[in-house]
């Protein structure tokens, strides 16, 4: 625990702060003082104490949220989860199609898989591989799935041993093991299995009998983020602590990770020093030493077989050309080590179009963009160069892209390259806020010589079913101006004979961090537990009877996502982390000045940074909401990075060690924003206890902190198991979701029919 101390600098306490204003601590030289504390004591996570006042905090609010209706919609919302009718996506490993299914019967899963003939059917036969249900019985743990690396076989050899990452509580701490799918039996460590302790890091296979290991486990040092500081080389039947180091980094960086990339003919070892989240160094493995690929830290790389992608953060100056951020150059790999600098351009962004995604064929670059938030998916062929100064690789829009969707392509199996093989074959996952998933599959050819393009055919092998009536339902997009000018898009869900008479209960989304992009996308429990759910047909004030209405689902494209690429997300860093929380509440104003809704009837829900998002919501901007539900998140930024992996988000938010940071970052600190007589939206924090990523503790405090002052309706949960998910199995996914949407509709629609 630091040392709590406040200054004149800082803002007046909280009623909350019993302890006063003086200081109780002198702060280390140059490091910002921490204003007092009078919740420091919630962070011990298992104290009994702590626990007890979790364990009455949530009866509290089970007493509320837990009636009738919410059995019900928790019912629904599990059926949903629990659907046999859902998409069984796989993935291809040799001749087998994998797949890891949770349903009614097998709530923490099984890890199974068949072959394309039976996948195709209406009914495949499955050959299971681990039921984690009956795992998690015999051996008394209560194990998540966190999925399997297989190592490669010997050519002509099935794919036969695994490392399986299991979580012992849904955390991101894992254990791996070593299991062999033909025997359908973990490999014995006795018998020289491999059974890595559990802890944060990563594994890749080396060859049969080595692994490449990152790990916090059996003493190995960690970095201030609570990840691996380094990475080791195992062979079968030593143990990490023995095994010889081959890769570190600074304690101040943000992890290591290795990796081998096993394919025949570009077998190459890689380490990667990740110094924060958007800088980082790396280095592939040449005759026992490292050799450093020559990019600034800010230029994301991917190696695939003879080439080198990067993709810059920032605008970059190579050989007196300015490359800008988000745009995506591909170099021969030999050639860029040996010093040729000679890039070709595959993509370049603008004002509306951003790359989000790539991923490899055997013969062909598909790219996965958004424009305006809505898919575009293009073909590259590197055999095909334009001829243009930018060395540009011929590209063929592919036609799978419907309006305000969400298109996703990717290889089913690059280095298939069998006769009739799958090697240019992908997928295609669309979606749609009214449309279910659907996964086709196609192939792609050259077309005939002397024709440009790429011929694709794709066909539906799988489609979702509809869990509401989503044809009653229409998709628009809207877009609000934020305080500074900037057009930000928004996406609306309502009936189609939506009433503009700011009556209809809204529910506003939104995340706006780490370049993560909110795309349209179906949800069944959004469906059944917000749209079509309805309010009460009430006498109004003249004795008229008010219509009977569903909700209105929302979600906001702001600043600090990545729907327009890098820029769009750098625009919401740090200093300028308001700009995010502008951008959101412009979105409320103009669905209220459209007659959406209104601030009574107008609720917003985040998790994690989202979490962080409407804290500020809350804080800054009460008089828009009616509600606020607030989900596993950062809201003691004053602390954050000395709780679970928070030191890790300093490139995103700063660090509030450092004053001049401290003195912009307090002005997004929900947990020092409160203050006496606002009146603050109806409140409902929840977390979980074994989450270990932004951890239960954030969420703990700013719960205390405003029942201490008396700010009525505030509601707290803490899940006891299920990580930064807060569930690790449907029926707690559906209890979580139920409390969220069943919180939101008691508050904004005052009723159900």
């Amino acid at each position: 625990m630091g040392r709590m101390t406040t200054t004149a600098a800082d803002p007046a306490p909280a009623s909350g702060d019993t302890t006063g204003t003086a200081p109780s601590g002198i702060a280390p030289s140059g490091i910002a003082p921490e204003p007092i504390d009078e919740n420091a004591w919630l962070e011990e996570i298992y104290g009994e104490q702590q626990l007890a006042w979790v364990k009455e905090q949530n009866s509290r609010t089970e007493d509320l949220l837990e009636d009738a209706d919410y059995v019900e919609l928790e019912g629904k919302i599990l059926e949903v989860l629990d659907s046999t009718d859902r998409i069984a996506m796989v993935g291809k490993r040799g001749d087998w199609y994998y797949n890891f299914w949770k349903d009614q019967q097998n709530p923490k899963g099984l890890w199974r898989r068949t072959s394309w003939e039976s996948y195709c059917t209406d009914t495949p036969v499955w050959d299971v591989l681990l039921d984690v249900d009956a795992l998690s019985a015999a051996e008394g743990e209560e194990w998540v799935f966190h999925g399997a690396t297989f190592l490669r076989p010997a050519p002509g050899a099935p794919y036969r041993l695994a490392l399986l990452a299991l979580s012992p509580d849904g955390g991101d701490a894992n254990r791996y093991r070593e299991f062999d799918v033909e025997s359908r039996t973990f490999v014995d460590p006795a018998r020289g299995g491999f059974d890595l302790p559990t802890a944060k890091g990563n594994v890749s296979w080396l060859d049969a009998d080595t692994l490449l290991v990152a790990s916090t486990a059996e003493g190995l040092p960690r970095t201030a983020s609570s990840y691996a500081r380094t990475a080791v080389t195992l062979k079968r039947g030593a143990s990490l602590a023995e095994a010889p180091r081959l890769f570190e980094v600074p304690e101040n960086h943000m992890m290591a990770v290795v990796a081998h990339d096993s394919t025949p003919g570009f077998e190459r070892t890689f380490a990667v020093d990740y110094i924060d989240f958007y800088n980082r160094s790396n280095s592939v493995l040449r005759d026992g030493s490292w050799t450093f690929i020559d990019v600034p830290t800010d230029v994301n790389v991917s190696a695939h077989r003879e080439w080198l992608l990067f993709r810059p953060q920032q605008d970059w100056v190579l050989n007196g050309s300015t490359y800008p951020a988000g745009s995506l150059l591909a170099a021969r790999f030999e050639d860029y080590l040996a010093g040729v600098r000679d890039v070709a351009v595959l993509f370049t962004p603008d004002a509306y179009t951003s790359l989000q995604s790539w991923s490899w064929t055997r013969n062909f670059l598909l790219l996965n963009l958004l424009k305006d938030v809505s898919s575009e998916i293009r073909v590259l062929d590197p055999s095909r160069p334009t001829g243009d100064a930018n060395g540009a690789w011929e590209s063929t829009l592919l036609d799978a892209c419907p309006p305000l969707h969400d298109v996703n392509a990717y290889a089913v199996d690059d280095e298939d390259e069998a006769d009739g093989g799958a090697g240019d074959d992908f997928w295609l996952v669309a979606t749609g806020f009214t449309t279910p998933s659907t996964l086709m599959r196609g192939t792609l050819e050259r077309a005939v010589a002397g024709t440009p393009g790429v011929v694709s055919r794709h066909e539906t092998v799988k489609a979702s079913p509809s869990f509401f009536a989503d044809e009653n339902y229409e998709v628009q997009q809207h877009f609000a101006v934020s305080d500074d000018g900037t057009r930000v898009p928004y996406f609306q869900v309502a009936s189609r004979d939506l009433p503009l008479d700011g009556q209809n209960p809204t529910q506003l989304s939104g995340y706006g961090g780490f370049e993560v992009s909110r795309t349209p996308a179906y949800s069944g429990t959004v469906g059944r537990a917000w749209l079509e759910r309805r309010t009460s047909t009430t006498a109004g004030t003249n004795g008229e009877a008010s219509h009977s209405r569903g909700g209105v689902y929302v979600v906001a494209n702001i600043r600090g996502g990545g729907e327009y690429g890098p820029g769009w997300h750098r625009a919401a860093l740090q200093e300028n982390r308001h700009k995010a929380y502008q951008d959101f509440a412009a979105v409320a104003r103009h669905l209220i000045s459209r007659g959406v809704t209104s601030p009574e009837r107008l609720g917003c829900v985040g998790g994690s940074n989202g979490g962080l998002l409407v804290g500020n919501m809350l804080t800054q901007y009460p008089e828009l909401f009616g509600a606020i539900s607030c989900g596993v998140p950062l809201l003691d930024m004053r602390r954050y990075t000395k709780l679970s992996a928070g030191h890790s988000w300093i490139a995103e938010y700063g660090d509030p060690d450092v004053p001049e940071q401290w003195e912009y970052i307090r002005t997004f600190s929900p947990y020092h924003l409160l203050k006496d007589g606002v009146d603050y939206p109806e409140t409902f924090i929840w977390t979980a206890t074994s989450d270990d990523r932004v951890g239960p503790v954030q969420a703990r405090k700013m719960a205390a902190r405003m029942l201490a002052m008396g700010i009525p309706n505030v509601w707290f949960h803490e899940a006891l198991e299920g990580g930064h998910a807060g569930a690790s199995d449907n029926r707690q996914a559906a209890a979580l979701q139920a409390r969220s949407q069943h919180f939101l509709w008691k508050a904004l629609a005052g009723g159900t029919a």
